[in-house]
């Protein structure tokens, strides 16, 4: 049996959407944020924002780990590319993010850098104990989601007395971002909480957002029926003046998450007091470090930078920064279609395959000619 069958089927699609076109009062605007890239991509494959009524619009936000990660952050993983004998290990979907100069991972690899994409955390730590004779760093990017698998890396790393292995820690927290993006003015009513990320965190991670900022956030899996559902569950919600935080993935999303994982996380990691996210700017308390008892496998320690990276000059024309904040969408930008396409990506949203720009090219196609 298909387990994703249930939550496509048609008439569960149609009652839903009869329910949704039922809530939503005439009149009325209704804007609700998708935060997830996951998200993004299944509202556009499966054409869900046409089913929607008129006054029900959906807005993208910070979308993925790779679309927000600062392009500093990313010529210190090129700089690691230029030690001697050093191997790189790198999520496939980080080697062609732009650096402060348009740099990326994937170009470092084509001038000789030793840069291996790997899929999971532990093929890192894998590939160090095959070259027990060389530096092996991991370069760790995700929010909540992988973060456990960095952790589970790093501790079989220590068991094994790895000496030549160490950890580039870029790991970023959810409920911080989505807090500045709401303070930020950002027309949102209501927000498509990530169901993967609440799956590590349980949905209560998201309780201070709603409270402080008086939005709605529902937790959502990726299926047409689990993102109707929470979207009925966000209008009914917003139409009675209320902002709390709900489950719409129970299947998944257990209510206080998954506490072994969050338990490796809290042996490994420490908060750090500020990181600088792409289009979001400086937020305190935001990622994770390595924590001091792991000092010794801290790549940021082991490998220091020589120097500082310059600060990010961007690309005049992109809106990158107006999309990742649910200012702009995709098509408000004039590079879009045009010298942007997922074959000549310019900017984060358009390089990421969870990008908000990508999902839109990819099941939107190009720009009409004119536009």
């Amino acid at each position: 049996m298909n387990a994703t069958a249930p939550y496509r089927d048609a008439a569960a699609v149609r009652a839903l959407i009869t329910a949704i076109a039922r809530e939503a009062r005439p009149g009325r605007a209704y804007r609700l944020m998708e935060f997830c890239g996951g998200h993004t991509h299944a509202i556009a494959r499966h054409g869900l924002a046409d089913l929607l009524p008129p006054g029900v619009r959906l807005v993208h936000g910070p979308g993925c780990p790779a679309c927000v990660l600062p392009p500093e952050r990313v010529d210190r993983a090129i700089a690691l590319t230029r030690v001697p004998g050093l191997i790189l290990c790198a999520y496939g979907d980080t080697l062609r993010l732009p650096g402060v100069r348009g740099d990326s991972l994937q170009k470092a690899r084509a001038r000789g850098g030793d840069v291996r994409p790997v899929y999971a955390a532990p093929e890192a730590v894998a590939c160090a104990r095959r070259h027990p004779d060389r530096p092996v760093v991991f370069f760790a990017i995700g929010f909540e989601t992988t973060a456990p698998a960095t952790a589970v890396a790093l501790l079989q790393a220590r068991e094994a007395g790895l000496e030549n292995f160490s950890v580039c820690c870029n790991h970023m927290l959810t409920p911080p971002a989505m807090r500045a993006v709401l303070a930020d003015g950002a027309a949102v009513d209501g927000v498509i909480g990530p169901g993967h990320v609440a799956a590590i965190t349980g949905p209560g991670a998201f309780i201070p957002v709603a409270r402080e900022l008086g939005r709605p956030v529902v937790v959502c899996g990726f299926e047409p029926v689990d993102l109707l559902q929470g979207i009925l569950q966000l209008l009914r919600q917003i139409n009675a003046g209320r902002h709390q935080v709900e489950n719409a993935y129970a299947r998944v999303v257990a209510a206080d998450g998954n506490p072994r994982a969050r338990a490796l996380m809290d042996r490994v990691f420490c908060l750090r007091p500020g990181f600088t996210w792409r289009g979001l700017g400086d937020l305190p308390a935001s990622a994770l470090a390595i924590a001091p008892a792991f000092r010794d496998l801290d790549a940021e320690q082991r490998h220091p930078p020589a120097e500082p990276p310059p600060p990010d000059p961007g690309h005049g024309a992109c809106e990158c920064g107006a999309i990742l904040r649910g200012q702009k969408a995709p098509r408000d930008c004039r590079l879009f279609g045009r010298a942007c396409t997922p074959d000549t990506p310019l900017g984060a949203c358009m390089v990421s395959p969870e990008g908000a720009c990508a999902a839109a090219f990819v099941y939107g196609g190009r720009r009409p000619r004119g536009r």
